[in-house]
């Protein structure tokens, strides 16, 4: 299995998108550690896991909070003996369908402000762990997006956020490959299955993300999980300061 052995946190673990790798990297042999706010959702998920005989453990942590954060990479590093991935996959806290002209200044900055905080958070933490074993794989969710994209909608400050998550990459892979830390982002055009059912104008959102798409499809919560194995995993051990690219043709590199 690509990820025996391995120790894994994911926050926002109780999420379509965090359950989805969470439950791939369980399959693939890693322990995982799911946090988040909500202890419900991370249950269900930890539940399933366990049920298909892998490992999973829970915990109430607030990514955007420094002290939670830490004490909680403290406790799966020391019950653990390490921390080998971490990954943060927290909702990004946008406001989308107002123009900029007339947006808030709270409504614009909320997803940059969530993205770079809890980003920087959750990878400090973990950078702190991994540089003593000189080995790790930090990994983020989002990725620059469609710039034909951005002008068909009013998207707030989301791409603005996901910018500066790059930027953090960049200097995170730059600053961490001496120690033998890979930092990576999970770079889609948009999952569908991720977006409930009741959402209103869920089809045509699904159909718009299609469209942009060259293969016709959309990447599933599966194909997500795959790759977040790849990326972890020691097959993807050249890889580092980039973005995995599946969106299917939606962005061209």
């Amino acid at each position: 299995m690509l990820l025996e052995h391995k120790n894994a946190i994911i926050y926002g673990g109780g999420g379509r998108i965090g359950g989805a790798i969470a439950r791939a990297y369980a399959r693939n042999g890693a322990r995982v550690f799911l946090a988040g706010r909500t202890l419900a959702p991370l249950e269900k998920v930890a539940g399933d896991i366990r049920s298909a005989g892998g490992r999973a453990g829970t915990a109430i942590v607030d990514a955007l909070d420094e002290r939670s954060v830490d004490t909680h990479a403290d406790e799966v590093a020391a019950k653990a003996g390490s921390i080998d991935v971490s990954v943060n996959v927290i909702a990004d806290s946008d406001v989308q369908g107002t123009p900029m002209a007339d947006m808030s200044p709270a409504d614009y900055l909320s997803p940059v402000l969530t993205a770079v905080r809890s980003k920087f958070l959750t990878s400090r933490a973990a950078a702190r762990h991994m540089r003593a074993r000189r080995s790790g794989v930090i990994l983020a969710f989002g990725g620059s997006g469609d710039r034909a994209a951005a002008r068909r909608y009013a998207l707030g400050g989301l791409q603005t956020g996901f910018e500066a998550v790059e930027a953090m990459r960049r200097q995170l892979a730059t600053e961490l490959g001496g120690h033998g830390i890979r930092v990576i982002t999970l770079q889609t055009g948009g999952v569908p299955e991720s977006i409930p059912r009741e959402v209103e104008g869920r089809d045509r959102i699904e159909a718009d993300l299609v469209g942009q798409t060259l293969l016709g499809r959309t990447a599933t919560l599966e194909d997500v999980g795959n790759v977040a194995v790849f990326a972890a995993s020691d097959w993807a051990r050249t890889i580092t300061g980039a973005a995995i690219n599946m969106t299917c043709g939606a962005v061209l590199d």
